[in-house]
């Protein structure tokens, strides 16, 4: 792996400075209070840094939930049966809970809101969001044959990110006691082994 230049090392850590700027507002004034104004003075950077790195404070937010921690993707190759692929999905997704646990509940309760439009799949850009990556994921072991699932392969993403946000909105509303990794294998099981 190459060293970052200082120019990309500066550029990461202007991205992290906003980012942090971004979360301290989200705990002391919730969704309501973000703006990219208040941001900008809390990370003490410009409006045009912040532009130059972001489009939107919802395109801030949703690049820390899909710059998660990176999958083997040796774990996503072709699985040899239907209960591969089925461990594959779930593994996508107990990441996922460990990296909505990094970024906190407060984080994920405000990233949560309807308010988000980075949240609606109609307008979402194609970055490794991880219903993409599970989407792809389907979409190649439909087309090699190894699933032949009951339903079409838009309604099973849907439903698996229903059954995600359910699960995230769930351990935010229990303030984080609750067996988030637990609730979302089992829910997701159940799901998959309905439907594949």
């Amino acid at each position: 792996m190459s060293e970052l230049s200082k120019q990309q090392q500066k550029s990461q850590e202007t991205k992290a400075k906003i980012f942090r700027a971004a979360k301290n507002i989200l705990k002391k004034k919730g969704y309501e209070g973000l703006s990219i104004k208040n941001i900008c003075e809390e990370a003490k950077v410009s409006n045009g840094s912040f532009y130059h790195h972001f489009k939107t404070k919802d395109d801030l937010l949703s690049y820390y939930i899909e710059e998660q921690p990176g999958i083997n993707p040796d774990l996503l190759e072709l699985p040899e049966n239907v209960q591969e692929a089925k461990d594959a999905i779930i593994y996508v997704y107990l990441n996922y809970v460990h990296y909505c646990k990094e970024l906190g509940v407060e984080f994920m309760a405000n990233y949560y809101t309807p308010k988000n439009q980075s949240l609606n799949p109609l307008i979402r850009t194609e970055r490794p969001y991880p219903i993409v990556t599970v989407h792809n994921y389907l979409k190649k072991c439909i087309r090699e044959k190894i699933l032949s699932p009951s339903l079409d392969l838009e309604d099973i993403t849907t439903d698996i990110r229903i059954i995600v946000i359910g699960n995230v909105f769930e351990w935010c509303l229990k303030n984080g006691n609750t067996d988030f990794e637990g609730n979302m294998k089992r829910s997701l099981e159940a799901y998959l082994n309905g439907v594949l």
